[in-house]
């Protein structure tokens, strides 16, 4: 009784709300467009987000915790070694990669990625070459950024070591001294790898300056297939960020115009600023893309609205309905500008979920219209339609926000994820306010028209049939309308029923769904589709990498695609930091420390001074004396090993004995294919390690803070947010008419995600913020569509589960088809967006509306009819059913509905 209380309450409160948007539609049209201009006039100023750390780094994360300790303990302005991985932070830097064309894009076998793959006409190493990109590396570091009339040059921002330019790379080393070999003796020089020796004695890893390469005698160069060079910038304050910047700007282009005059290699530039550049690339590219779509869904929505009646027909409710979505957008993106909010191309989602939460509410609302009787005034058919569809639009509306809400609270660790959350939030809620204001006071001016009958689209008055007969043929097809008095006579229940994808739905359709031959085929199908998605949901993985952001036709993807493949043999170099004193002179704890490093390839301080003593016939056991005292007055004054001296922290203690109070090493592990997966869990097994281990240590490398509990983070918002929904369903089963409602609900949401996870993995979709935050919208989509279909076969008395599958089918089935139709034929032009982020939003935007329509005309029709309980049963218990007519929609035998009209019956 209480929930048939409640629910009438609701519908008599949308019953008043529709008298008086009725008597006033002037004012509640022109307030959103008001309100609309002034909140939306502010972004015209918008500021971007390009702070990819701050957008996609996860918040709360270990490894930002250890890079403020790295820094405290050796700070970067210190690390003056050429050595990359030395570096806490990169910082500004150019970045190059050299492969050679012929090679790179030869039509034999794929070269592998590292040692013994590719050899041939490849080489890099030969002198012609190492000529070309040395003469390269000059041009870089001879360019000139004019800054308050000073030409700043690479040697003004690089980092400096004994006041000398260092160039940052020991590659540039090696490919000088190996072009020196070339010119004296006619011969190159011995090449190790991945550990090699300069001309003065020092060790140096180039496993990430040469890849492709091709071994003899073990470890030797014979040849490599590519040369990476990055040139590190030194930055201080403001300007000189402003000079490496415009620097990071000149640098590629030098590389593009070398590119033009030496076709025989293939460069490959990359900056600091290549990412966010090529992020917000995306919207950039997309604009016409955007355009497009939008102009196909309004042409498919004015389409949809059309009849063949001229009068009845609604096509500008069509293009209203997508200016009502496009005025929520812009109050809110002005709204989230105000409140200083920046914008990032993960906002181009935000249109299309308006675009889906609105379609529906639009579609539904003008097939309510049509069902209400024509002898009313538009005042009272208005109302009626806002008692008919406002609630379950509310409910919907109210759905999305807890969702998104979610995803907009504390709880959630990825800011590009909460800042979507909020956006999309306001424009949900306005756009369910101007749903009601706008669109309905629109509803109420074509309602105007059609009671004098004029014609639906020119607005002229539309001549009775008598007088169309003088006419000519193609006026009276335009004109062609059916009037009140031969609509009376006729044997139509409504004049609405002409509208064609009602009639076949009520032809055809609904009975060849529920035919007995066709249910078996249908569930055969809904099986198929179950074990394709469990396939591909078994499949799905982490989308770590941040090139699945940027547009696809950029320096990140063409740099990441071929550094992924000549580069993947090796992991970034791990810092591994020893943070407390320990014996570095006891026996028991070197080998401890060689045991835990032992399975990588090191740039090691300590494996270094080790082998030294051992030079000076210094054997085991030592006293801390004699160790402390010979590293720093005999091994780090050796200017073979003096870089090491910015790895040891040596301080004097009170008593005069030294001591080492923290020191690091440099690891670097053999991979199958540098995956981010793969890093992750060496990150994640060292971490492990690094608690339960005889020596405190922590590891870090710039990487780290990207993929640091990025799992965990990039689900939870998707988790907390099915959590929220289940919850809402189970709470509101109490105040719904019948709580059988809300278990099918979650049952299809649970289905449709279900399937939407699967077959996105099958698509080469990863689990990344983008394709959680679709996921997120599938369940607010879902219900959306589905929530009233549910309701009207759920409430439904008196007949059998088939008749009351069709009458649901004949009742919200249109407003489904013309939603879902115009929705995914307008989403497919975003399919030859060259973006990743965008194509990323196409496939989860296409497969939500495909399974949700899928389920509302095909899965749920059929499984409906002989899934219990049986209505023929429950009738027979529950006698007193007939007494609650009153406060319920009636459905006559055709499928008619009258509501709240049990007078006039």
């Amino acid at each position: 009784m209480l929930r048939q209380l409640l629910h009438r309450g609701l519908r008599s409160g949308f019953y008043r709300l529709g008298l008086l948007i009725g008597n006033h539609p002037v004012l509640f049209a022109s307030a959103p467009v008001l309100l609309s201009i002034l909140l939306g006039a502010s972004f015209s100023r918008y500021r971007l987000q390009d702070d990819m750390e701050y957008l996609f780094a996860p918040r709360h994360s270990l490894a930002k915790i250890e890079r403020s300790l790295v820094n405290s303990l050796f700070p970067v302005n210190q690390s003056k070694q050429r050595l990359y991985s030395h570096l806490q932070s990169p910082g500004p830097y150019g970045r190059l990669l050299v492969t050679r064309r012929n090679g790179h894009r030869s039509g034999g076998r794929r070269p592998g990625p590292g040692p013994g793959h590719g050899a041939g006409n490849g080489n890099l190493l030969e002198p012609r070459h190492i000529q070309l990109i040395l003469q390269l590396h000059s041009s870089v570091t001879r360019i000139q950024v004019p800054m308050l009339g000073f030409n700043y040059s690479f040697a003004h921002m690089c980092i400096l070591k004994d006041n000398k330019m260092c160039a940052l790379d020991d590659i540039v080393y090696v490919l000088e001294e190996l072009r020196a070999a070339w010119t004296v003796n006619g011969t190159g020089i011995v090449i190790n790898y991945p550990n090699t020796y300069l001309k003065d004695g020092q060790e140096v890893f180039i496993g990430h300056q040469l890849g492709g390469v091709t071994l003899q005698n073990k470890n030797r160069v014979k040849s490599a297939r590519a040369i990476q060079i990055t040139y590190y910038l030194q930055t201080r304050n403001s300007l000189n960020d402003l000079v490496a910047e415009k620097w990071e700007s000149a640098f590629c282009k030098t590389i593009e115009n070398f590119q033009k005059s030496h076709k025989e290699l293939k460069l490959y530039p990359f900056t600091s600023s290549s990412l966010k550049e090529d992020f917000q690339k995306s919207s950039q590219v997309s604009e016409w893309y955007l355009v497009t779509s939008l102009l196909v869904v309004w042409l498919l929505a004015m389409l949809c609205c059309s009849m063949q009646d001229c009068v009845r027909s609604k096509p500008w409710l069509g293009l209203l309905g997508l200016v009502t979505m496009a005025l929520a957008t812009l109050t809110s993106a002005g709204i989230i500008n105000l409140m200083g909010g920046k914008y990032n191309s993960t906002f181009l989602g935000i249109p299309f979920i308006i675009l889906g939460h609105g379609l529906y509410g639009m579609f539904e609302m003008l097939s309510s219209w049509r069902e209400t009787m024509e002898d009313q005034h538009v005042k009272e058919r208005i109302a009626n339609v806002y008692a008919d569809t406002m609630l379950p639009i509310t409910l919907t509306t109210a759905m999305y926000m807890v969702t998104f809400g979610i995803g907009a609270s504390p709880f959630t660790n990825i800011e590009a994820v909460k800042e979507f959350c909020v956006n999309t939030c306001i424009s949900v809620l306005f756009n369910y306010l101007y749903l009601m204001a706008f669109y309905g006071s629109n509803l109420v001016f074509t309602g105007y028209l059609e009671n004098n009958y004029q014609h639906s689209l020119f607005c002229r008055k539309v001549p009775k049939p008598d007088d169309l007969q003088a006419k000519p043929a193609w006026y009276r097809f335009i004109m062609m309308s059916k009037f009140s008095e031969e609509a009376a006579s006729s044997n139509d229940t409504s004049p609405y029923e002409s509208q064609f994808l009602l009639w076949f739905l009520k032809q055809y359709y609904c009975d060849w769904i529920t035919n007995t031959y066709v249910k078996p085929f249908v569930v055969l199908f809904y099986l198929v589709y179950i074990s394709f998605a469990l396939m591909g949901y078994l499949q799905i993985s982490e989308g770590l990498d941040l090139s699945n952001v940027v547009a696809t036709e950029s320096r990140t993807v063409s740099y990441s695609t071929v550094q992924q493949r000549y580069f993947s043999s090796y992991s970034p170099v791990i810092g591994f930091y020893i943070y407390e004193p320990i014996e570095y002179w006891n026996a028991s704890v070197q080998e401890d420390l060689l045991e835990i490093t032992g399975g990588f390839v090191r740039i090691s301080w300590f494996e270094t001074y080790l082998n030294y003593l051992k030079k000076l016939n210094v054997t085991p056991p030592v006293s801390r004396s004699y160790f402390l005292e010979t590293l720093r007055n005999s091994f780090l004054k050796t200017p073979q090993y003096s870089q090491f001296s910015d790895d040891i922290i040596l301080v004097r203690k009170v008593n005069n004995e030294l001591e080492v109070v923290a020191s690091r090493m440099y690891l670097v592990a053999k991979t199958a294919e540098n995956t981010r997966e793969e890093i992750y869990d060496l990150l994640e097994t060292l971490r492990k390690l690094s608690l339960t281990y005889k020596v405190k240590f922590m590891i870090f490398n710039p990487s780290f803070i990207y993929m640091d509990r990025y799992a965990s983070s990039v689900g939870a918002p998707l988790q907390n947010s099915c959590i929220s929904a289940l919850f809402v369903l189970f709470f509101s089963g109490f105040l719904v008419v019948n709580p059988l409602l809300n278990v099918w609900l979650s049952l299809t949401v649970a289905s449709v995600e279900f399937g939407v996870a699967g077959f996105m993995s099958l698509w080469d979709v990863e689990l990344d913020c983008i394709s959680v935050l679709c996921l997120i919208y599938g369940i607010n989509y879902t219900i959306d569509n589905c929530a009233p279909f549910l309701s009207t076969f759920v409430l439904g008395k008196d007949l059998t589960r088939t008749k009351w599958v069709k009458n649901a089918l004949e009742l919200h089935g249109v407003a489904i088809l013309q939603s879902n139709f115009c929705y995914m034929v307008g989403i497919i032009p975003l399919s030859s967006v060259p973006s990743n982020l965008i194509c990323t939003l196409f496939r989860c935007l296409f497969l939500i509306a495909l399974f949700t329509f899928l389920h509302c005309f095909a899965i749920l029709p059929v499984l409906l009819t002989f899934v219990p309980p049986s209505k023929k049963q429950a009738e027979r218990k529950s006698p007193e059913n007939h007494s609650e007519v009153e406060c319920m929609e009636m459905v006559d035998l055709d499928g008619t509905r009258v509501v709240d009209h049990i007078t006039s019956v």
